[in-house]
């Protein structure tokens, strides 16, 4: 991917000092983007996960969201939750972590040593039945990790890259990292489609293979992660049989 100091040619790149989250800020200035954008904060003052849930943010992690305007329908939108949480792993890779510390977890975690480093909340922006844009945000902990009373029960341990690797790396030059690592996954997607993803992916899939669970807010799945389907669903085999889930919180 063609780079112009170092960031990817065509992607905007913005650095705020303080922002109450980045995705809300991308929802402001969404319509007034030429082109694709990054925005990084190196302060959040309201920073939030999926389904609404409070995301600490000490000192030094990353925080920032990718404003797209994609043309493909919503369910094909939504696939690149697993285009970001691949650019991740490449960033990471990039700044020195050794792969076999990392791995993917369904739809949207990082993980590095078994802990919880990074987590993706996709949110479109816009009306109607397409998606104007779409906000796609990103929560690494660079420096420092929440403690574990800050989670939810059952919720991966969070972890740092700091404490986990010694690897020491600042916002803005994970996002230079990052945005490049995306730019050449989003090009493989746009060109190519998401069987190409999804096999990259799921070769990095925490837990493949092994007993999982999977929660929704009223039902609960436990069975063998078999796979992702080329709709982006967590496939489990159950003593019921094969069962495609499409959105939960996956609990090991």
């Amino acid at each position: 991917m063609l780079t112009k100091n170092g960031f990817p040619l065509g992607y905007g790149r913005r650095v705020l000092t303080e922002v109450d989250s980045t995705n809300a800020e991308a929802a402001r200035i969404a319509t007034s983007l030429a082109g694709p954008e990054w925005i990084l904060a190196l302060n959040q003052t309201a920073s939030r996960g999926r389904r609404g849930r409070a995301w600490s943010f000490p000192k030094g992690n990353f925080a920032a969201t990718l404003v797209l305007h994609p043309s493909e329908a919503p369910d094909v939108v939504a696939l690149r939750s697993f285009v970001a949480s691949l650019g991740l792993y490449d960033a990471f890779i990039a700044s020195g972590v050794q792969s076999h510390v990392l791995a993917l977890k369904w739809p949207n975690d990082v993980l590095l040593n078994g802990g919880k480093v990074a987590g993706i909340l996709l949110e479109s922006i816009g009306s109607g039945g397409g998606v104007g844009h779409l906000a796609i945000g990103i929560g690494v902990n660079l420096a420092d990790a929440p403690a574990p009373a800050e989670v939810e029960v059952r919720a991966m341990r969070p972890v740092s890259l700091l404490s986990e690797t010694g690897v020491a790396i600042g916002p803005e030059d994970f996002l230079d990292l990052l945005a490049s690592a995306y730019a050449r996954l989003e090009s493989q997607f746009s060109t190519y489609g998401f069987a190409s993803i999804r096999e990259s992916w799921l070769a990095r899939a925490a837990k493949l293979g092994e007993v999982i669970t999977a929660r929704t807010t009223n039902s609960e799945t436990t069975g063998t992660f078999e796979t992702v389907d080329e709709q982006g669903n967590l496939v489990l085999k159950t003593s019921q049989g094969r069962v495609a889930i499409a959105a939960a919180d996956v609990f090991f």
